[in-house]
């Protein structure tokens, strides 16, 4: 039996190695169970694949072990963005859904995403039960349900129609660049704006498995080509989707890459401001805290959850939830779908450029004027268990100083996050708090250190304490 365990969204594990069809039918197995057990099975399931090697093959494999147990598949007809596969839960009433994807992770990697039947992710209690099941063989019915190719996209498209103002981004003239990054979200917004009349230049836009030369994670330097781009053709912004279109990155005007944290606060700042529409905010333990600022400046709850979007998905679920989002670029406006989507905000992004006649580089200047400058930085270690998990202990033994600098205070959430002594926000009220954050994965040898600070050079340098704190090599107390 493959050892599978599902992180914060689903399984993931390398190709052949322990991503394997033994593996992807363990799951499919499971899923079947606990649709028959816990869910209205006679719904049926949908399955969406992204451009990854064996993805179809994989997400074939899956409808058949879930259409032996009696239950009925729609298996989309073609690479599909994760949140089409949402939409389609949600808007057909169906059980669940299977998503065969890796997101981000570089090209020997797949994995497995459940859907819950409100259309977005299993919350934990879900996918508990979900993992529970795996070893179990499929439960066999009499009769074995259908499976029935479909277009996942025509919908999904009508509903992105519907929550956008097209003639308002045509109307600003602006042109877009737009950087599918090899992935499933291909076409798709260059269709919109092609059939809106709104100009475009599309990069990678055609499927490769091997994502030559990059991860397709829309963060840099994996962003490089999109940022050269846009100045070239003289764009207004480029907007980039990740391998299965759920999150997003972006650059600006002058190609500067423009962090997920300034887009959510961005489209939070329209949310509130524009839209007007109620509910609390939600932000993952490692999203930037000028969310906080803008939510107290319009007098609305901000929660903080932990990393993984199931976890907002939960609050969207149980409370009036206006929009959530984590610092990987995943974006979830709840009267969409309780679900990130990463061409959804694209689209929002251009809409808010739009009306507000402002560049990407100006909005995100804006913000800095009104909230104070926040920069922020992430590493990540692939290193041996044995090194991690001594450094999250020698982190978690009520350290004092961090990097040169005094802890003002340490919570643990999700890993452990450091809250120091800035010695230049005594000039700076505005300045952002200065944090760093070490977090262990659960399911790789793979440690991340996360940091914000109100200039971009203390944010490395405490990157760099994290690093050397992580390696022993060098060490607080």
């Amino acid at each position: 039996m493959t050892n599978i365990k599902f992180g914060t969204d689903g399984w993931r594990g390398l190709i052949a190695d322990d991503f394997t069809f033994d593996g992807v039918r363990q799951c499919a197995a499971a899923t079947a169970n606990y649709l028959l057990k816990n869910e209205d099975a006679t719904r049926g399931i949908v399955i969406g694949y992204d451009t990854r090697f064996l993805s179809r093959d994989f997400a074939r494999a899956a409808a058949e072990v879930i259409a032996s147990a009696g239950i009925n598949v729609i298996l989309s007809d073609d690479y599909a963005a994760t949140p089409a596969v949402s939409y389609a839960v949600k808007h057909r009433g169906l059980a669940g859904g299977v998503m065969i994807t890796s997101s981000h992770n570089p090209a020997q990697w797949n994995g497995y995403k459940y859907k819950a039947s409100y259309g977005g992710s299993g919350r934990p209690a879900i996918i508990k039960a979900i993992e529970s099941e795996l070893g179990n063989a499929a439960q066999k019915a009499d009769k074995p349900g259908t499976i029935t190719e479909a277009d996942l996209k025509q919908d999904y498209i009508a509903a992105l129609h519907r929550f956008v103002d097209l003639d308002t981004i045509k109307s600003s003239g602006m042109k877009f660049g737009i950087d599918t990054m090899y992935g499933s979200g291909r076409g798709i917004l260059a269709g919109i704006f092609t059939a809106a009349g709104i100009p475009h230049v599309a990069i990678r836009s055609d499927p490769n498995p091997l994502f030559p030369g990059i991860n397709p994670e829309p963060i840099e330097p994996h962003t490089h080509a999109c940022q050269e781009m846009v100045v070239r053709e003289h764009c207004a912004a480029g907007l980039i989707t990740d391998g299965d279109a759920d999150r997003i990155g972006a650059c600006d005007e002058n190609g500067n890459y423009v962090t997920s944290h300034m887009i959510f606060a961005i489209i939070l700042r329209w949310l509130l401001e524009r839209k007007r529409w109620s509910g609390d905010v939600v932000r993952a333990f490692n999203t930037t805290k000028m969310l906080d600022r803008i939510s107290a400046k319009h007098n609305r709850k901000l929660l903080e959850c932990g990393i993984g979007f199931k976890f907002i998905c939960d609050l969207m679920l149980e409370r009036d939830i206006l929009v959530g989002g984590e610092e990987s670029g995943g974006i979830g406006i709840a009267r969409h779908l309780p679900e990130r989507d990463g061409i959804l905000n694209s689209l929002i992004l251009a809409q808010i450029m739009a009306e507000e006649k402002r560049t990407l580089g100006q909005l995100v200047s804006d913000l800095f004027a009104e909230y104070g400058a926040h920069y922020y930085g992430r590493i990540d270690l692939h290193i041996p268990n044995d090194i991690k998990e001594s450094a999250i202990a020698r982190a978690q033994s009520g350290l004092t100083e961090f990097g040169g600098l005094k802890v003002l205070r340490t919570e643990g959430l999700d890993g452990v996050k450091f809250f120091l002594e800035d010695p230049d926000a005594k000039s700076d009220p505005k300045r952002a708090e200065a944090w760093l954050l070490l977090r262990a994965s659960g399911t790789e040898p793979l440690l991340r250190i996360y940091s914000e600070a109100g200039s971009p050079e203390l944010v490395q340098r405490l990157l760099e304490a994290g690093r050397e704190f992580t390696l022993g090599k060098a060490a607080t107390a």
